[in-house]
């Protein structure tokens, strides 16, 4: 069911939008689907969710439409956003425990061949990315460490 919003949600953007990527669709509850873009360069405003919202007009007699902008912590959710988010921090979720874990944080290594590389204060950690469940980028301050 998902999968099948996740495809007329970008068809329908994509047609009207092309400068707009959909980051991730989902559902936090039955009645309700929350759409994050994102559109390179500028970012997402409140007019690009606005005309957004109104593409997905066919959605809202059934569900409660949210768009937005991913945010500093943007989720990460193909490959080609691992491949973007090299040197940065990540926490990644997995689904079932690897080597009696299912949270991850740290710098992004490698991204590639299925497999994510996290270096987890100094240890690498290689995370196959199908048993990945949720991942987003950190947020870190201007000049800071964290």
């Amino acid at each position: 069911m998902l999968d099948e919003l996740s495809r007329q949600v970008e068809s329908a953007l994509a047609e009207t939008m092309p400068e707009v990527e959909v980051v991730l669709v989902e559902r936090p509850s039955p009645g309700r689907i929350r759409v994050y873009l994102d559109r390179e360069p500028g970012g997402v405003d409140l007019a690009v969710c606005e005309q957004a919202t109104r593409n997905l007009a066919f959605l809202r007699d059934r569900y409660a439409l949210e768009v937005s902008s991913p945010g500093p912590e943007r989720p990460l959710t193909r490959p080609e956003h691992f491949a973007r988010a090299i040197g940065r921090r990540v926490a990644v979720r997995t689904g079932e425990p690897l080597d009696g874990r299912r949270n991850f944080e740290g710098r992004l290594v490698r991204a590639g061949d299925g497999e994510l590389e996290v270096d987890q204060d100094g240890t690498p950690v290689r995370i196959p990315q199908q048993a990945v469940r949720r991942a987003r980028l950190v947020f870190e301050p201007a000049g800071g460490t964290r």
